[in-house]
C-alpha cells in the first residue's frame, strides 16, 4: 500500500523547463535559426521569454520587428535546428521520473499541457519512455496557445475532473497565467525560465526550486 497521499487527483505538467531541462537547446536553436536567415539574433533572455508559447506565436512575438513573410521560414528553421542540428543535451530533471511514478502510484491522474507540437511531444515521449505514465496530453498545435485556458479546459473535460481537483505545474508565467485564466491552482518551478519572484506574481499556491521540493508540495 502506498503511504504517500497526493493533494490533487489531477496534476498537469508543462514539459520544457518543468520536467525536461531543454531550455538551453531551445535558446540556441532560436538563435541559430535567426543567424541562418540573417535577421537580428535575440539574446538568451529574450529567447527564454517565449518558451511555452506555441511555436508560431513564439516566433511572431520574438521577431515582431522582422518582416512577417519571414516568420514561417523562421518556424521551419527553428524546428530543423532543434530536431536535426542542435546537440545540446535535454535530460529530464533529477528526480522528475521518480516524482511522476510516485504520483501515479498514489492514484493521481497525470497530464501534459505543452507548447510543443504533437510531433515534438511524441519524440520526447519516445526518447524518455514516459508516455505510459500520462493519462492525457495536449499540445500547442491542437489548441490555443498559452496563456489561453483552452488546453486546461480540454484536459479537465476529457478526464472528467473538476477545477478544484486539478493543479498546473510550470516554469513560466505563461503556464501560471493559463492556470489563472482556467480557474485552477498552480505551482511554479524555478528550474526553467522564470525565477520565484516573477512566478509569485501569478499567485501560485507554492514555488519549488527542484523536483524534490515540488514533491513536498504535491503530497500530504
Amino acid at each position: 500500500m502506498n503511504s504517500l497521499q497526493a493533494k490533487y487527483p489531477l496534476v498537469i505538467f508543462d514539459w520544457d523547463g518543468t520536467l525536461m531541462d531543454s531550455i538551453g537547446r531551445i535558446v540556441s536553436s532560436v538563435q541559430n535559426a535567426a543567424k541562418s536567415l540573417d535577421v537580428p539574433v535575440p539574446d538568451a533572455q529574450a529567447a527564454k521569454s517565449i518558451i511555452g508559447l506555441s511555436l508560431p506565436t513564439a516566433i511572431a512575438t520574438l521577431f515582431h520587428d522582422v518582416d512577417e513573410s519571414l516568420h514561417p521560414e523562421l518556424v521551419k528553421c527553428y524546428s530543423h535546428q532543434y530536431v536535426e542540428l542542435d546537440t545540446t543535451p535535454t535530460p529530464m530533471f533529477e528526480y522528475a521520473e521518480d516524482l511522476l511514478v510516485n504520483l501515479k502510484n498514489a492514484g493521481c491522474l497525470l497530464a501534459v499541457a505543452t507548447g510543443k507540437s504533437r510531433a515534438g511531444l511524441n519524440r520526447v515521449f519516445n526518447s524518455t519512455g514516459l508516455e505510459h505514465l500520462f493519462d492525457a496530453s495536449i499540445c500547442a498545435d491542437e489548441s490555443q496557445s498559452k496563456p489561453h485556458p483552452a488546453m486546461l479546459e480540454t484536459l479537465l473535460k476529457d478526464l472528467a475532473v473538476a477545477k478544484h481537483q486539478a493543479v498546473m505545474v510550470g516554469d513560466t508565467v505563461h503556464d501560471l497565467q493559463m492556470a489563472l485564466n482556467a480557474g485552477i491552482d498552480s505551482i511554479g518551478v524555478t528550474c526553467g525560465v522564470n525565477d520565484a519572484a516573477t512566478l509569485t506574481k501569478l499567485s501560485p499556491i507554492a514555488v519549488a526550486d527542484d523536483m524534490r521540493a515540488l514533491s513536498s508540495v504535491l503530497f500530504r
